[in-house]
This record gives C-alpha cells, structure tokens and sequence, in this order.
C-alpha cells in the first residue's frame, strides 16, 4: 500500500467503480472490444482499447470516428463486444475482485455507507451484481446514463456524493483505470487506485490519494488513518 496523502476522519462513504475495480471484467472488455472492432474489419490495437476504459459513450463515438473513420459505426461494433462478452460471462460466470465482499461486509458492519459509480448502464449494473451476490451490498448504485458528462469529468462522483447526503471530500472513490481515477480526482474524492490493466504513473499522481494492490487492503487504509465510524 503506497499512501500520498493521509486518509481524513471524516469519511463516511467508499464509492466503487464496477468493471476492474470490483469485477474482473477490465480484461473482458479489453479482448472483446478488440474481436468485435476485428469482426467489422477494424483493427483496434492493445493501447486504444485500453483508452475505452470508464468512457461515456459520448466520449467514444468520436474515438473511433477519429482511429477507423466516420464510416464506423460505433453502436453496432459496441452491440457486437457486448454480445460476445456476454457469451463468454453465460459460458464461464464472471469472477469478483480480491478482497471485495470482504471489504463490502466490514464496511457495512461498521457503519460506512457504500455505493457504485459506473460509466456502465443500470440494467446491466443491477445484472452483473446480483450474478456475483452483490447486489445487496450497495447504499446506491450511479452509472453514467444518470449524469450530464461520464467519466473522466466528475459528474458522477458529485452527484453520488449527493445522493449519499455527502460531499466529496466525505467519500473514499476506488478506481482501477486513469479515466476514473481523474472523475474521482476532480470531484474531489480521497482516490484510491487499485490498479488492473495499468500502473499509475505520474500524469495520474495528481488525482491519487492512495494505492493499493487489493480492495482488502482498503480497510487496513481506513483502520490505519482514523478511528472507525461510531
């Protein structure tokens, strides 16, 4: 656990990212992004899937008109990863990361309030946690459909926060990817990185409060620097 910036006591929430932060699809959506972009005759390398991560869908149509041309039709090729990433996850289930129903359990136990911000849709959100019995764990659970501007802006983290009847500098925001970490980061959030599929590096330190290699790691953070909610 590498710790920048001393966790405050007055935190009253942690807010999870859902893909690569609390679920280990990061690398489901990093391969089928790049077979649905190769079944339409695009070739999408490592680094631009990469770059998809936590985006809104606002912030990816123009991607990809700029990587593959306006011809491209980023709905149908999304439809497409989205059929074949489900494929997979009826095939094979989806696994939960390290140290999350255990963290999930400890914070509710001692009085945290707990929710999900996700550049993901609701249906699919509500889906995916109650396949990995999750879906109890959660105070609210925001995706990117309920704000103006998805990740990387900070919409979603201000409007978690007040939904949870908080301000930002109240919340813990644990994210896996770059464009997360800068939503959670601006908003204002003590952002904890949990990387997956990237290491932070130094354009990202401006935005991270903490770094850790798990979710368990997390309450060992919040044990550390304060005393626990009453």
């Amino acid at each position: 656990m590498n710790i920048d910036k001393i966790c405050p006591d007055n935190i009253k929430a942690v807010v999870f990212d859902l893909d690569g932060t609390l679920l280990d699809t990061e690398k489901l959506l990093f391969r089928y992004w790049r077979e649905a972009a190769a079944h339409f005759g695009y070739n999408m390398s490592g680094e631009q899937a990469l770059t998809l991560r936590s985006l809104t869908h606002k912030r990816v149509q123009p991607l990809f008109t700029e990587w593959f041309g306006s011809e491209c039709d980023y709905r149908q090729l999304r439809a497409c990863r989205m059929k074949l990433m489900q494929e997979h996850i009826d095939k094979y289930g989806v696994e939960v990361k390290k140290g999350a129903a255990e963290l999930l359990e400890w914070l509710g136990e001692h009085g945290y309030l707990r929710a999900v911000a996700t550049a993901t849709d609701t249906e699919r959100a509500g889906n995916m946690l109650e396949k990995v019995g999750l879906s109890g764990c959660f105070d609210r659970i925001i995706c990117a459909s309920m704000v103006e501007c998805g990740k990387p802006e900070p919409d979603i983290y201000l409007y978690t926060a007040k939904e949870l009847g908080l301000e930002t500098r109240e919340c813990i925001a644990v994210e896996d990817s770059p464009n997360g970490v800068r939503s959670a980061g601006t908003a204002g959030c003590f952002t904890v990185m949990v990387p997956d599929l990237t290491p932070p590096d130094s354009t990202l330190m401006p935005y991270i409060s903490a770094v850790c290699n798990d979710l368990a790691e997390i309450k060992d953070l919040l044990k550390f620097n304060r005393k626990e909610v009453l």
